[in-house]
């Protein structure tokens, strides 16, 4: 079985944030979510801009084995 990168978009990390989602999995998983996400929760726009800032705030997921 091949594991793709996880990637993590924390709404903490956004400034003046004051919501406490987290979203993992794959980026484009991430970013179709996020995008969502803050479209619905948080009033932005969906589109290539908001993809392109989302993008921007993903970490690369750290597992602990």
């Amino acid at each position: 079985m091949t594991e793709s990168k996880r990637v993590v978009l924390d709404c903490r990390k956004h400034p003046n944030s004051k919501c406490s989602v987290t979203i993992a999995g794959t980026e484009a998983e991430v970013l179709e979510i996020g995008e969502y996400h803050a479209a619905s929760k948080h009033g932005y726009a969906k589109g290539p801009e908001l993809r392109k800032e989302l993008q921007s705030f993903l970490k690369e997921e750290s597992l602990v084995r």
